[in-house]
């Protein structure tokens, strides 16, 4: 499985332009990993009505309609272009002034061990920096004219991951997802894979079902109450005293 794997990239790489990869190659990654589960959590409600309401986190009076999902989907397209023009951008500037990937596109793919840790190292600096992002955004000037789109949804759907204003999908969104990788100089192969499993978390806690152990209920808490549970994983919320229970206000 290793060689065939590596094969397959190696033949990648010697018949296709790095920057052509890149690009492409990330549009497949939020394909897969954010839409794909993301329209999958939407549509249980209309395929397993019965079991979709066993599992929501938040009672069917404070749930979405289907124009408020559409709407939500097509703002959601909106940020997903921005993203893609400025990529575009960037890698259209790079090649034009010979300028190579910021991720290593090596024939070899990264050893287990490199990419294990460097995913860690991704997920940690992640949480710090979305963390730091969500928490300012919270400020009361930020969070009136930027935030308060995204808690529209106090019951969130899996596509109100990427339910915000354009500035806020810059800084709290993208930033702190591409930042980490970039620095590290990561294998492109491992930034796949610290996206992929990035898209799948948000998608997955922004569901309303709590089918990623606690995390789910942890920020469907932020989305009820406005405050609290900043962080991805809870790390900082529980060092920094801002974590959320079921009962009682933010520590």
């Amino acid at each position: 499985m290793a060689s065939t794997l590596q094969t397959a990239w190696a033949t990648l790489i010697h018949t296709h332009p790095p920057h052509r990869i890149e690009f492409f190659g990330n549009i497949m990654i939020q394909i897969i990993f954010f839409w794909v589960p993301a329209l999958s959590f939407t549509l249980l409600d209309f395929i397993a009505p019965s079991f979709s309401a066993r599992h929501k986190l938040q009672p069917p009076p404070k749930q979405p309609t289907l124009p408020e999902i559409i709407h939500c989907a097509l703002v959601v397209l909106r940020n997903q272009l921005q993203n893609v023009l400025t990529s575009l951008s960037l890698l259209t500037l790079a090649r034009a002034t010979n300028q190579p990937s910021r991720f290593r596109l090596d024939p070899p793919l990264p050893s287990a061990q490199e990419f294990l840790t460097h995913l860690l190292i991704c997920i940690l600096s992640r949480e710090v920096l979305f963390y730091l992002a969500h928490r300012a955004l919270h400020t009361p000037r930020l969070y009136k004219k930027i935030h308060k789109i995204h808690h529209e949804f106090t019951a969130p759907v899996a596509l109100a991951a990427q339910y915000a204003h354009p500035l806020e999908h810059l800084v709290a969104n993208t930033l702190p997802v591409a930042i980490p990788p970039l620095v590290l100089g990561c294998h492109l192969v491992t930034m796949w894979g610290f996206l992929g499993v990035t898209l799948v978390e948000t998608a997955t806690v922004h569901s309303g079902y709590d089918f990623a152990g606690g995390l789910g209920r942890h920020h469907d808490l932020h989305h009820e109450r406005f405050v609290g549970n900043y962080g991805v994983v809870g790390l900082l919320d529980w060092v920094l005293g801002t974590e959320v229970k079921e009962k009682g206000k933010a520590e």
